[in-house]
């Protein structure tokens, strides 16, 4: 069974999906149970993914990555996430936040903070949440002053991928009070870890997700030089929207390799359990779940490989971004759900990777914009 099949994919990313595959077979599978279990930081399996050149390699070749395009990274995520979401997000993570450097940034900021990631000499991270607000990128609180040539940063942050284990990280923060243009208020910051007044702590274990590590920051007075904004102030807000189309098509792939895989434990499970004296799947209300489990993630693969292009194309990205989103993640939930159904008894011991499906398909339809969010968007970006 080859759910996750080429066939779809463009040519130029089929190469990188093919490494991605070969590597999650040899890498994250077989170690996928140990570390949920343990909830340890696969910090080994990340130095390799670094050694075989598929960890930060969204930066171009110009600052020393291998420029993954967005279709590159989608067929990356599927591969990683059918083997385990945990490791998964970790390995995705050391380089996260760090096209908004690319795409607004000076040189000098190119070339100190994002050819150390390429070369794996450094880890980002992306600090957007805050323990009050999730899905209100206009409601957030965390502010940052200028002071002589310094800015100060105040506030929290949660949620934060690399938050500890970073060397530095994207962070948006308020910089004005218009009540009149409130999408205006914000700007984006480069925070070094060491900088004074930056204090982070992993967020205690979750049920789900487990080898992947998010962090709660707090800014006290924290200080900055005045260089480490990136763009323009009081527009954060605008380039975080087109990075997130970009993240959100590839939390489809999220939502691809956790319903791939949910789909893989059911038909193995019910081709090799008897009851009643044959197996489980010669009956036609199985045979119905294995089906319906098949069109939700069809549909939702076809609309997420055509929603790439669209995205990459600046073809109304919003509007397919959340689309796909949306509708891939809910497609994993889904086939979850019903593979726990088909699982029966044995599906809640942690020992069988269902249970660990079952659980890590709840996050992907909360981040990177809360799927209620996302309908919000398909609703008002819907061609008219």
């Amino acid at each position: 069974m080859d759910l996750l099949e080429e066939s779809i994919v463009p040519e130029h990313a089929r190469a990188v999906k093919q490494e991605a595959r070969e590597f999650a077979e040899e890498h994250i599978e077989p170690n996928a149970a140990e570390y949920f279990e343990s909830g340890d930081y696969p910090e080994e399996i990340i130095q390799k993914g670094e050694e075989a050149g598929l960890v930060g390699q969204g930066i171009s070749e110009e600052y020393g990555g291998r420029g993954f395009s967005l279709a590159e990274t989608l067929a990356l995520a599927e591969e990683f996430y059918r083997a385990d979401a945990g490791i998964g997000l970790s390995l995705q993570l050391p380089d996260f936040g760090t096209d908004l450097v690319e795409m607004y940034g000076t040189e000098e900021q190119k070339e100190s903070y994002l050819r150390p990631i390429a070369e794996n000499e450094m880890r980002s991270g992306l600090g957007v949440s805050e323990p009050d607000t999730g899905s209100d990128m206009a409601g957030m609180q965390t502010a940052a002053e200028k002071d002589g040539d310094e800015w100060v940063l105040n506030g929290e942050k949660y949620w934060v991928g690399n938050g500890v284990e970073g060397d530095w990280l994207t962070i948006y923060a308020r910089t004005g009070d218009d009540e009149d243009n409130r999408y205006g208020n914000f700007s984006l910051f480069i925070v070094p870890t060491d900088a004074p007044g930056y204090h982070a702590e992993h967020i205690p274990e979750k049920m789900c997700y487990r080898a992947s590590k998010q962090a709660h920051i707090t800014l006290d007075n924290c200080r900055i030089p005045e260089d480490h904004i990136i763009g323009e102030e009081g527009q954060g807000f605008y380039m975080i929207a087109d990075f997130f189309n970009k993240g959100r098509a590839v939390v489809a792939g999220h939502g691809l390799g956790l319903a791939a895989a949910a789909i893989e434990e059911a038909s193995s499970f019910v081709h090799d359990r008897e009851a009643f004296g044959r197996t489980i799947d010669e009956f036609q209300s199985v045979q119905h779940d294995l089906a319906d489990m098949r069109m939700e993630f069809e549909s939702a693969r076809a609309l997420s490989w055509r929603a790439v292009e669209k995205v990459e194309n600046h073809d109304n990205a919003g509007y397919w971004a959340a689309l796909s989103k949306a509708t891939a993640t809910e497609a994993a939930t889904e086939c979850a759900e019903r593979g726990m159904q088909l699982y029966g008894g044995r599906s809640v011991l942690e020992e069988n990777r269902i249970s660990r499906v079952y659980r890590d398909v709840r996050v992907p339809v909360i981040y990177e914009g809360a799927n209620p969010i996302q309908r919000n968007l398909i609703y008002s970006q819907a061609p008219r």
